[in-house]
């Protein structure tokens, strides 16, 4: 497959995430205001999209409440920095089996399975211009979690979204995903072309060696746009690899905390770097306005 190096290269920050980093860093934000500040603070260092989850503000627990997904949104839209909204729609969707040997009943307290309306109640109440769509099943890292995203869940989520005017970013997790997120849009589920954001090296997708990583990009219909991301060291080697893939690129404290070995980082730290990488490619850093025209998003007001 020939390489085709992308010129105009936008960036995405993944503020905080839902992972349990938020007692490894203390730049990890947690309440909305941390969380707002960080995601302005990536803007101005070049992040034209940035990728919001909540957490509580007490614990830094990962959170679903909409109020706070409203308070962080408010906070971004209210300052006078300009960014495009990309908002999680991935939790709720928390498998937690009993154990190898009695994996019947599930563990109660950690399970979080939700409907779709209660999965994009936030969604419907902040009108970004991006949420997230996690474009399958999968094993995820811990020994009796599963990611669950049924083909039913995600056909309604996707047709709900589509009906709110925001446009979904698929998370392809690995192979399969790209798979069913075409037929979506085949379907007419989603609207063609599609925005995906290619996640690798997340235990147990797609590993984040360059024969997986190209066959994903090679899965991708030409028309569509995509990004890419890996975890924590590599997260810097797969800005490069991206852009000259052909791609878009996403830093941020969701998927790596440090700057250096042993140099914690800020999300507006690295994405100064990861602007350095692409400028030094001989590309270009495109901002807000031209993510909006690329990929036809509209600004709206909260509901």
């Amino acid at each position: 497959m020939p390489l085709t190096m992308n010129r105009e290269v936008f960036i995405t920050c993944a503020v905080t995430g839902s992972g349990l980093t938020q007692d490894r860093s203390e730049h990890v934000p947690r309440s909305p205001a941390e969380i707002a500040a960080s995601a302005i603070e990536a803007a101005r260092a070049g992040a034209a999209i940035v990728h919001c989850h909540v957490r509580d503000p007490e614990t830094g627990a990962p959170a679903h409440d909409p109020a706070l997904f409203r308070e962080v949104t408010e906070r971004i839209r209210d300052s006078d920095t300009d960014v495009v909204l990309n908002l999680t729609a991935g939790m709720g969707g928390d498998l937690v089996f009993g154990g190898t040997e009695a994996p019947l009943p599930l563990d109660a307290e950690a399970t979080d399975m939700r409907g779709a309306s209660d999965r994009l109640a936030h969604v419907a109440l902040c009108r970004p211009e991006i949420c997230t769509l996690d474009c399958g099943t999968m094993n995820f890292a811990e020994a009796d979690y599963v990611m669950t995203n049924t083909p039913g869940m995600l056909r309604a989520m996707g047709a709900m979204m589509t009906e709110l005017g925001v446009r979904p970013e698929i998370e392809a997790f690995d192979t399969g995903h790209l798979w069913f997120a075409k037929e979506l849009a085949q379907k007419g589920v989603l609207d063609a072309p599609a925005l995906v954001q290619l996640c690798m090296g997340v235990p147990w997708g797609a590993p984040n060696d360059l024969g997986t990583f190209l066959a994903m990009v090679a899965a991708i219909p030409d028309e569509w746009t995509w990004s890419a991301f890996s975890l924590g060291r590599d997260q810097m080697a797969y800005v490069a690899a991206s852009v000259l893939a052909g791609g878009n690129v996403r830093v941020g404290l969701e998927d790596n905390l440090m700057l250096d070995r042993g140099v914690l980082a800020t999300n507006a730290q690295l994405v100064d770097r990861a602007v350095g990488i692409i400028e030094r490619m001989g590309a270009r850093v495109i901002g807000p306005a031209a993510v909006r025209d690329r990929l036809a998003l509209t600004k709206r007001a909260p509901a």
